[in-house]
This record gives structure tokens, sequence and C-alpha cells, in this order.
């Protein structure tokens, strides 16, 4: 009998404190206790994203945020970039290909990151570009975008810089007001250490001009309808009542501990996966790693695609393999939320085991030993 360490990059380990208030009697949610639940916890969203700006709280998955950051920006004819760098990068495109956008695709090499000045060209050559969409990490690589940069660039023009924060906000330094980013999307199920079936996302007022300027491109997504009923606490429609209040476990505990240092420990297991990957011979896959999600690529000579599975099945920690082109080449561990320095040393340990079991020459004890240096640092 295993004991299942979730180490995959969404969903992630919950609390057992926010479980439990799932467990908890149903409740009406068209009352003054959800209004003042929803009233937290657009507070602490607002404290996750480090913005002055309402959040609105969907009953959906992080794509339901992403719906509604294309849907009620971009009108059918209008043009958009998508940044695709990875699986999700194409999701950008595809939801604008499907709401009628003109959409210009910006292919970046999977594991890498598009730079400011790239974005700053690709501006002056498409100057009628109503919204850039990009990720702020590339879950499927991996990768970290230098959000700060790209915001200075996209903030000296009309257009608007909207970002996938699904696998940033919560675990990675993200400050939307002080860098201008002016939409973000996050999911539930990731650093907010929650299961998934919540959505957020957050305006800028520059954003607002240009949603108030366009007829909705949907009707459960419609911005101007969360806003409208945020204004007096409550969502347009039926709401996952128990999972705000659920939520707000997670989000206390994260305001108790500081996002900042929940930055520092997130990027603390980060580095302590690397050290390990590279005492055991092993490489990153990412040439910009992210903080949040660690790729490392398969030894020649192991099978990428069992990899995982012996992980999970013979050991009970749930790793990542790759997805689409990337598929048995890499494998993925999340740093993001309800996890310690034991449950890092535990994920160092089993790669360790597997790939002993798939017929890597492993030094076995020398990955968790260098995990273990930086860990013990503080």
């Amino acid at each position: 009998m295993y004991k299942t360490r979730l180490f995959a990059p969404g969903p992630t380990p919950v609390p057992e404190e926010t479980l439990l208030e799932l467990a908890r009697p149903m409740f009406h949610h068209r009352t003054g206790e959800y209004r003042k639940m929803l009233g937290q916890l657009t507070a602490d969203m607002q404290y996750l994203l480090q913005t002055k700006q309402p959040v609105f709280t969907i009953t959906g998955s992080g794509s339901a945020a992403m719906e509604a950051a294309v849907a009620n920006v971009v009108a059918k004819g209008e043009k958009m970039i998508a940044v695709r760098a990875g699986k999700f990068g194409e999701r950008w495109s595809e939801l604008g290909k499907t709401f009628g956008a003109k959409v210009v695709d910006v292919d970046v090499a999977w594991g890498t990151a598009i730079t400011p000045k790239e974005v700053e060209a690709l501006l002056k050559q498409h100057p009628d570009t109503v919204a850039l969409y990009t990720q702020h990490c590339e879950t499927s690589t991996a990768t970290v975008f230098d959000i700060e940069g790209i915001a200075k660039v996209v903030g000296k023009t009309s257009t608007l810089l909207v970002v996938d924060g699904i696998t940033g906000v919560g675990a990675l330094p993200f400050t939307m007001d002080s860098w201008g980013v002016d939409i973000t999307v996050v999911g539930s199920q990731k650093a907010l250490m929650l299961p998934a079936g919540l959505a957020f996302i957050a305006c800028s007022e520059k954003a607002w001009k240009k949603i108030d300027a366009t007829a909705p491109g949907a009707y459960y997504n419609n911005l101007k309808a969360y806003k409208k009923s945020l204004a007096a606490w409550d969502n347009p429609w039926t709401p996952a009542n128990a999972m705000v209040r659920a939520a707000l476990k997670s989000t206390g505990m994260i305001r108790s501990e500081t996002i900042e240092k929940v930055w520092s420990e997130t990027r603390r297991r980060a580095e302590a996966l690397r050290a390990a990957a590279k005492a055991l011979g092993l490489t990153l896959y990412s040439e910009s790693p992210s903080d949040s999600v660690t790729a490392i690529n398969v030894p020649a000579g192991v099978d990428g695609e069992a990899l995982p599975k012996v992980m999970a099945n013979e050991f009970g920690l749930r790793a990542a393999g790759g997805q689409s082109q990337l598929k048995g080449k890499i494998v993925r561990f999340s740093h993001m939320g309800y996890t310690d320095a034991f449950d890092l040393l535990a994920a160092v340990a089993a790669l360790e085991m597997a790939l002993g079991k798939l017929g890597y020459k492993t030094d076995y004890g020398a990955g968790v030993a260098a995990a273990q240096k930086v860990l013990a640092r503080g």
C-alpha cells in the first residue's frame, strides 16, 4: 500500500483543512453568508495577484477564465497575437480562432521564452493588435517568461497584455499592477492548493475600456455580468459555493505565510530539484526554467513514457510526463502549493529508484544529498 504523493503540475495537493471544508453541509449561495465569503475571497485574490482591481470568481477551470479573456476583449475580425511556446500557448490561439479573431500565431521554440525585444518588434509589425496573449509559466515546458519586461513594452502601446498565470500566480513573483499587466487569469488547482473548479480573472482600467466597448462573445463568461454582480458581492450565475468556502482556507494560509515567503519557498524547492538532477547526471529541458514546475530530460536509453508510470505505480509518486511533441522526452515535477522539503526529497528518491529500475546507471542517494544541501540552507 502506497501513500500517494502528488507532484504533477496540477492538480496539486490540497491541505486537510481545506478538504474538510468541502465535507461540511451545503448552504445556500444567495445569502449574506455567501456574499461575505465572496468578498473575502476577492480580497485574498487581490493580494495574491498584487492588484487593486476587482478579481472575478468563475465556476469552471482555468480555461473558463482564458475564454473570458478572449471573448470579452477581441471582437470578431479584430487582431490578436498568440504566443505559442507550448501546449497552453496554443490554447490562446485556439480560443481566438473560435471567437472569430484574426489571430497572429507567434511560434516560439518550446523550452524558450519570448523576449521583450521580440514583443516590441511584433507590435511594431502589427500596430493594430488589440491584445497580446502569453503565459507567465508555460506548464508543458516548465518555462517562465519575463512578464515584467514584456509589460513595460506593451504598456507603451494601445495593445493589452493578457497573461495566463495559472501555473505562476501564487508560486512565482507576480505583481499585476506595478508590472502593468492588463488581464490575468488563474485556476484553483495549482498554487492555490484547491481542487479544480474555480477560475479567476482580473482586468486593468485600460482593459475595461476595451471590454466596455466590445460586445461580449460569451453568455456565461460575460465579464460585464460578473462586474455588475460583484458590486453586490455576488455572482451572476450559480457559483460553486462550497469551493468558495474551501478556498478561503487555502488563501488564508497563504496570507498568513505571506506571499513573499511562499515565493521564496517555491524557489528553494525548485533549486533543490535542479541540484538533484545535476548530481544524477540529468539535464533540464527549459532554457528559462520556472520555479513552479521543473522539466527534466529523460536520459538516453530510458523509456520516457514508462518513467512516470514506474514512479507512480511502484513508489506512489505521481509526476507528469511530457505532452504533445515532448511525450516520452521529459518528466515534470511541480513545486507549487502544499508540499514541503521532505515531500521534495521523496520525489528525488522516487526518481532515482525509477531510473535505476529502467536501466539508468544511478548513483543512489546522490540526488537526495544534493537536494538536502540546498534545503538545509534554509
